[in-house]
């Protein structure tokens, strides 16, 4: 084969494993955004309760989902108790326990504030880390950086458990 001919054909060789390595880019890209992206709709009433109706809820009654109990407001700002308010409850919890939240807008749905809060807020984006761990290693074959984003994910993971 000539040398003319092997540099006409370098060209398609090189091209296709830089369109999958960007194409497996974009895959984690969107994987970790479409995290951050669930994350934020929860974690924006955790971290910036300024606005929010926040306050501690008395749980009063708990399944294997959710407790219910009687929410008491922090301020006096005309924010008014209420009787029924639920939190979703990942972690078993007992009846009588009281615990900070502050309201999702017109719901009465609570969630809980402070770090266990933040950290249980952002879990959807710690699974995100998780799943992009093993594209990055496995897609892009940057493995350091693999177990980067994988040994991050986990510390986020263990520390949203040990703190709820």
């Amino acid at each position: 084969m000539s040398r003319a001919a092997t540099t006409r054909n370098a060209g398609p060789r090189l091209l296709l494993p830089a369109a999958r390595g960007a194409a497996v880019a974009l895959l984690t890209a969107l994987v970790v955004a479409a995290g951050v992206h669930t994350s934020w709709d929860t974690a924006r009433y955790v971290m910036i309760p300024d606005d929010r109706q926040s306050g501690r809820l008395t749980l009063e009654s708990c399944d294997k989902d959710a407790c219910t109990g009687s929410f008491e407001p922090d301020r006096e700002d005309g924010t008014a108790a209420r009787e029924a308010v639920r939190m979703a409850q990942p972690i078993g919890r007992t009846e009588g326990e009281t615990v900070p939240v502050v309201l999702r807008p017109d719901t009465d749905d609570a969630m809980r504030t402070g770090l266990p809060g933040v950290l249980y807020s952002w879990l959807p984006l710690t699974g995100a880390l998780l799943l992009a761990a093993v594209v990055i290693a496995g897609g892009l074959r940057l493995y350091r950086i693999g177990w980067i984003v994988a040994g991050s994910g986990l510390t986020l993971l263990v520390a949203t458990f040990l703190a709820w």
